[in-house]
């Protein structure tokens, strides 16, 4: 994500009074975030501007939000950074999970994935990615600096290390698996019926099955047609 480090804004006196009065900067920062989140989904993040979420604040000036966040793209990192606070512990703990080998670890990944209870109602109000590049670029970088290096490539290594996967290309292969279930087989990127959802997984399975791998069954494949179902719903 690029910031915009130069970008200084103007407080006025008022505002920087307000700043000082604020004894709960930890709760004006939890204010912020969950506003611009809830106007992210409703509007979309290109037509969300600055003003919008100080409206939404309930009595929060601007120099407030500037004492937190330079420019809406810096908000918009730091939303999904707590978005992905939740994710990120879940996704570690199976990658450290000493019990299980490294395609039993992958298998439990892509199960998690899809069974987030938050899915659905993500997929109901979030508007298309394609119309909101903005946030599909911060999709797509979140996939290939943070989940690839941090949970997926050393799940894989993993399995290379105790045979339970193979394949000459593990970064390679991290970066497809990723990619594939996170744009291919995304309603907010690919909206689709849910019959040609239905056919896009079946396709990976075999794929994934021709490369040695078991990791959707029947049960998932349904899980991922019911959150095209509930995006088509909302459409």
């Amino acid at each position: 994500m690029i910031m915009y480090a130069n970008y200084i804004p103007t407080v006025c006196m008022e505002e920087k009074k307000t700043m000082a009065r604020n004894k709960y900067p930890e709760e004006t920062l939890n204010q912020i975030l969950t506003v611009s989140l809830n106007l992210f989904m409703e509007k979309g993040y290109e037509h969300t501007s600055i003003q919008d979420i100080i409206n939404g604040l309930g009595g929060l000036t601007k120099g407030a939000v500037y004492h937190h966040f330079k420019s809406k793209e810096e908000i918009l990192q730091a939303v999904i950074g707590r978005l992905n606070q939740g994710v990120d512990e879940v996704y570690a703990s199976i990658r450290d999970d000493k019990s299980l080998n490294g395609h039993e670890k992958l298998r439990k990944i892509f199960r998690v994935s899809l069974n987030d209870h938050s899915k659905p109602e993500m997929t109901s109000t979030i508007p298309n990615l394609l119309d909101n590049p903005r946030m599909l670029a911060a999709l797509l970088r979140n996939i290939t600096e943070e989940s690839v290096p941090k949970y997926i490539q050393p799940i894989i290594e993993h399995g290379l290390a105790d045979g339970s996967i193979k394949t000459d290309y593990p970064k390679e292969l991290s970066e497809v698996l990723m990619l594939m279930g996170n744009l291919w087989l995304n309603p907010l990127v690919f909206s689709d019926t849910t019959e040609n959802a239905l056919r896009k997984c079946r396709f990976l399975q075999q794929v994934l099955l021709g490369l040695g791998f078991d990791l959707l069954d029947d049960q998932m494949i349904e899980r991922c047609g019911q959150l095209f179902r509930v995006y088509n719903e909302k459409a």
